[in-house]
């Protein structure tokens, strides 16, 4: 052991997803064979901000392996946005005693981290997206649990949809990346796959859907991302509010793109939005592992002492990356696979 560790905290920060809690009992599992005390803290950010703790042990992590969400749980709080509580983040690490940190999350909290560490703070990335749009890592965990309800979900429509002869949008999570819409589309058999990194052309969907009404078809499952546009620039919100990290709350583009193929087709249509469900319950059994790699490699990383790296997915390898550079572009889909999934467009 290169680092001299005893106390080390942890966060996990942003939204929740399948297999935070694996990346917690690893974590925990594999610094206490090494005599080190481990801090949770809780609600992310926040909870350094507001000095919230609770120390971890080998009990407090016993069951938690096939529990959804994060026991530690979670905010988008940005310290950065406000000096005050960026100044209690650095008395309350000195005042719990905090040798170093493992920081779990998505770009924001990681961005956080980088912040952090560019200040000589001694901070490990774990990469926690559903999204799956982070970069320098294969896959992140959590995007296969979401993928897989997806597709459930996807293949439960398919019935309805048939036995009605309706045309059925399914409005999946991806703000800046459409890695589950085309993953669970094609799973799950969908005839029009709508993503992020490509405008969407209503034509060119309804075209498809006349094509398969022409050869029998009296139905159409159409999956499309959140964050996907009809031209650039234009997601659909919520509502104005933004979050800690200027953030909107997407969401309604499956409302209007199924308007606008029931006003060009006439044919009856209806939308599903999975929302929070894709988030929620037991994680699969490959980010239970992945998890769990992952929390025993950030561990590693810390008995080293390799400040301002990441634990990454490279291949079926669990290996070293720096957070700045997997924080500083996101992933987006690789064309390479949409053009796979084209193929059964229509």
């Amino acid at each position: 052991m290169t680092s001299q560790v005893e106390r080390l905290g942890i966060l996990t920060g942003g939204g929740d997803c399948p297999g935070l809690n694996p990346v917690i009992r690893a974590v925990v599992r594999r610094a206490s064979a090494e005599g080190i005390s481990v801090q949770g803290i809780r609600n992310g950010w926040k909870g350094l901000v507001e000095k919230d703790a609770i120390s971890l042990d080998l009990n407090s992590v016993s069951g938690i392996l096939h529990k959804g969400g994060t026991v530690l749980g979670t905010s988008r709080t940005n310290p950065y946005k406000d000096p005050k509580q960026l100044a209690s983040l650095k008395a309350n690490w000195t005042q719990l005693g905090l040798d170093a940190l493992i920081a779990v999350g998505g770009e924001d909290t990681l961005g956080v981290a980088t912040r952090l560490v560019q200040e000589k703070f001694k901070i490990v990335g774990v990469p926690k997206t559903i999204d799956n749009d982070l970069s320098e890592t294969d896959y992140t965990f959590g995007f296969d649990t979401a993928v897989n309800i997806a597709m459930e979900s996807i293949d439960r429509l398919h019935t309805t949809a048939e036995s009605h002869h309706r045309i059925m949008v399914v409005e999946v999570m991806g703000r800046h990346a459409g890695w589950i819409a085309v993953h669970a589309g094609m799973a799950g058999g969908a005839d029009f796959i709508l993503v992020p990194e490509i405008p969407i052309d209503v034509e060119e969907v309804c075209a498809a859907i006349r094509k398969r009404h022409e050869r029998g078809k009296t139905f159409s499952i159409i999956v499309v991302a959140e964050g996907a546009e009809f031209s650039k620039g234009q997601t659909l919100q919520k509502d104005r509010k933004l979050d800690a990290f200027g953030h909107v709350r997407l969401g309604g583009i499956g409302d209007a793109l199924g308007e606008l193929i029931e006003e060009k087709t006439g044919f009856e249509t209806r939308v599903t939005v999975l929302g929070h469900v894709q988030r929620g319950g037991s994680p699969t059994a490959f980010d239970r592992v992945l998890g769990t790699r992952f929390g025993v490699k950030a561990v590693e990383l810390v008995l080293k002492g390799e400040w301002g790296k990441m634990v990454s997915l490279k291949g079926n390898a669990i290996v070293p990356v720096s957070i700045e550079a997997a924080t500083k572009k996101l992933k987006k889909v690789d064309m390479e696979l949409y053009e796979i999934a084209r193929i059964f467009f229509g």
